[in-house]
């Protein structure tokens, strides 16, 4: 690291020290207005729906997420007065652009829809479930009979919710869930909500003293007849992201007066989903029942499990009862209760991850014992590290591979090797940089949303599935259980997957960490690269991943710290290193370089951040909702998934944007929940995309939010050159010595092992 002041600048410019890291000194209008939403954006945020690697439980408020989840921006509206500047010629382009492509965010809900209709098709052709729970006694029995009479429309008996007391001898219950979710009709891509039910949501908003600005929010939220089921169940409110349970029972008194009260059941379902939703927020694909009973009694819910059965009784929710050891031996004594741990998850997760471990085994399956021709001559062509990958993928339906940035060459060689043997094979990242960084895959790479939605890659066959042999994907801790779910059931019967990452990165915004369940589960091959990450920077990082923060020698001040005391200098730091210092001492431009921050809200969160290099950079009134063209913004078509890009204009269609050269469209009512200002980034917002140089910014409220992930893939997204801001002082080697990813609760490893055998 770089022992010189201010990357050679002027001393008083960012006062660089010897760096070694260790030793380096309410009411719901609340919600409207941005503030008050429950989620973390008024201080360091814990990476909510950007990394959940900071929520504490389901029952706090919803941590602060991608752009999608809505703020509100001061500025002219996009199209208003002034919004439609620059010459004709232009805004006919984009006219006759933007009416030849389908929005991004359309093209990802159609492909959503296709793969969900063939998940149903592909389920409903599987035998009926096993019937356990014949030989089930005391708590498991009546369990087993709530569920069953759930599912024949009664409620279940009270009480029988609690977990049971641990069986001295652990024994294993069937393989199967109780109830095994049948797949849900494929859902239509959303419309946007006609004006009419729009205009009858805003009068029961009004009436109920909440935002009329709620309103299309709402109607999109509860689709047809919203207004009625608003008036019925004003705790539906809680659908709308960004609402907490406070401020919808201030909404239900408002509508309901007398009648509204803590124990209403209204309150206790919505209440129990809005619970469930937040933990899928938090990365669970599901929540055992005594955190979700406990949740609920913080929440003010006098009966947490008559809650949690009228949910069930409504179908709201899914409960699963799963053996604490599915490898024990069958109890020799049939009274005998089987140890099980009860799950309760909303059906879309559930859904997901059980289809995600049907479309794995039928991959591992599926696939003939003897390589075909092609596989062994794609093997024979690759080398160095990629050879051992080739054999692993010649012989096995899937294939985990896991290492660094600089393993990423390894995939790329198995890809051109497959080609050339005459396979058909694709590859996919997270971000469209990615694609960048893969060498020699040009024409066979793009990104996984755009696979998915048929804007890249080899198209569908007759069947609907995607005309390969071999699907790689890259930056696979990224994927979310969706996600995975969708890309394994489009892949045709015999095909080759290989999921490739860093293990040691963030993983997923969505629920769900199925590159990590996968490699605990130990059901295929998996390939370690021994291709180290070169360099200084390759150097520091490697030491956080296993977690030391090392002290590296940097000769080229390819690594440099810029201690700071408060907030207010870190963002005059970071500030002064994008515009001036990087650019002068290293020659890396502004427009390539990314700051990174653990939070959006704070005084150093990047909203503070994001409007001090505006003003430095592209200063300009905001006359495009807050925006100008030549700004940088992140893009989240989807929540969880973030693009960099850049404004180009804005006119009566939209914002018009340049996002990896392609061109966006964003309709005005989208602007304020899905573009962000993006200078600065949160590191999940960051993922899977690489800058020349990164300043990584530190403020000391930041403290909780670190974790070794974090650190390790904030110092990763630097190529050439990384600048800490740094102002956590010992608290940074202490989270990458000892602050691990928090857990999440999933169900796949053990859907994996009932239907795939361990792999040698």
């Amino acid at each position: 690291m770089s022992t010189e002041p201010g990357l050679g600048a002027k001393p008083e410019a960012d006062e660089g020290t010897t760096a070694g890291g260790t030793t380096e000194t309410g009411h719901l209008t609340d919600r409207a207005n941005g503030g008050g939403s429950g989620r973390a954006e008024d201080g360091a945020e814990t990476d909510g729906a950007d990394g959940h690697e900071g929520a504490e439980s389901v029952s706090g408020a919803a941590t602060d997420g991608d752009p999608a989840e809505g703020r509100a921006r001061s500025g002219g509206d996009v199209g208003g007065p002034g919004s439609g500047e620059g010459t004709a010629a232009e805004g006919a382009a984009q006219e006759s652009e933007a009416a030849t492509r389908e929005s991004e965010a359309a093209a990802e809900l159609a492909a959503q829809r296709v793969e969900r209709e063939r998940i149903e098709r592909r389920k409903a052709e599987k035998s009926a479930p096993i019937d356990s729970g014949a030989k089930l006694s005391g708590k498991a029995a009546d369990l087993l009979a709530a569920v069953r009479a759930v599912e024949s429309g009664a409620k279940p008996a009270a009480g029988v919710f609690t977990a049971a007391e641990p069986s001295p001898r652990p024994v294993a219950p069937a393989p199967e869930p109780v109830r095994r979710p049948q797949p849900a009709p494929a859902a239509a891509v959303p419309a946007v909500p006609a004006a009419e039910t729009v205009g009858a949501v805003r009068r029961v908003l009004t009436d109920g003293g909440a935002p009329e600005s709620l309103a299309p929010e709402v109607a999109a939220a509860l689709g047809v007849g919203a207004e009625r089921l608003l008036r019925e169940d004003p705790w539906q409110l809680l659908r709308v992201t960004g609402v907490r349970p406070d401020q919808a029972d201030g909404f239900a008194r408002a509508l309901l007066g007398a009648e509204c009260g803590p124990d209403d059941e209204r309150r206790g379902r919505a209440v129990t989903g809005w619970l469930l939703e937040q933990a899928a927020g938090a990365g669970h694909t599901a929540l055992e029942m005594p955190a979700l009973t406990a949740a609920l009694a913080r929440g003010a819910v006098p009966d947490p499990e008559a809650a949690v059965q009228d949910a069930l009784a409504e179908g709201e929710a899914l409960v699963f009862r799963d053996p604490l050891d599915p490898g024990a031996p069958e109890p020799e004594d049939d009274e005998e209760e089987r140890p099980v741990r009860i799950l309760v998850a909303l059906e879309r997760y559930a859904l997901a991850e059980e289809s995600l471990a049907d479309g794995l085994a039928r991959l591992v399956n599926s696939l003939a014992k003897d390589a075909p021709d092609p596989w062994e001559a794609a093997a024979a062509a690759a080398s160095g590290g990629a050879a051992e990958l080739a054999r692993a993928v010649a012989g096995h339906g899937l294939v985990l591979h896991t290492g660094g940035e600089a393993a990423r060459a390894e995939p790329a060689a198995l890809l051109s090797a497959a080609r050339a043997a005459g396979l058909r094979a694709f590859a996919t990242t997270h971000a469209p940089d990615g694609s960048r960084r893969l060498a020699g895959a040009e024409g066979a790479v793009g990104t996984v949303a755009d696979l998915l939605a048929g804007a890249a890659g080899p198209g569908r066959d007759a069947d609907g599935a995607l005309a390969l042999d071999l699907l790689i994907v890259l930056d696979a801790p990224q994927l979310d259980v969706e996600g995975a779910a969708m890309l394994v059931e489009a892949l045709p019967d015999g095909a080759r997957l290989v999921l490739s990452g860093d293990p040691a990165a963030l993983w997923s915004a969505g629920p769900g960490r199925v590159f990590a369940d996968l490699l605990a589960a130990r059901v295929c091959p998996q390939i370690a690269s021994r291709t180290p990450d070169p360099g200084p920077l390759g150097e520091l990082v490697s030491g956080i991943g296993v977690g030391e923060l090392t002290q590296v020698e940097a000769p080229g001040k390819e690594v440099v710290i810029v201690p700071v005391r408060d907030a207010g200098e870190a963002v005059h730091r970071a500030v002064q290193l994008v515009a001036d210092s990087v650019p002068r001492a290293i020659g890396v431009p502004a427009e390539q370089t990314v700051v990174i921050t653990p939070g959006h809200g704070g005084a150093a969160g990047t909203r503070a951040l994001n409007a001090a290099l505006k003003e430095r950079l592209n200063p300009g009134p905001g006359r495009f909702g807050g925006f100008d063209p030549g700004d940088r913004i992140a893009y989240s078509p989807v929540p969880g998934r973030t693009v960099p890009g850049q404004v180009v204009t804005a006119d009566t269609d939209g914002l018009h944007l340049s996002c990896a050269g392609a061109p966006v469209v964003v309709p005005k009512e989208r602007v304020e929940q899905s573009v962000r200002h993006g200078w600065a980034l949160t590191a999940h917002q960051a993922v899977g995309s690489r800058w020349a140089a990164a300043v990584v910014v530190l403020p000391g409220d930041a403290v909780q939010s670190l974790s070794r992930p974090w650190v390790y893939t904030a110092f990763s997204r630097a190529e050439r050159h990384l600048s800490v801001v740094h102002g956590v002082e010992q608290a940074l080697p202490k989270a990458v010595a000892e602050t691990l990813p928090k857990p999440r609760t999933t169900r796949l490893p053990l859907l994996l092992k009932t239907q795939v055998p361990a792999a040698d």
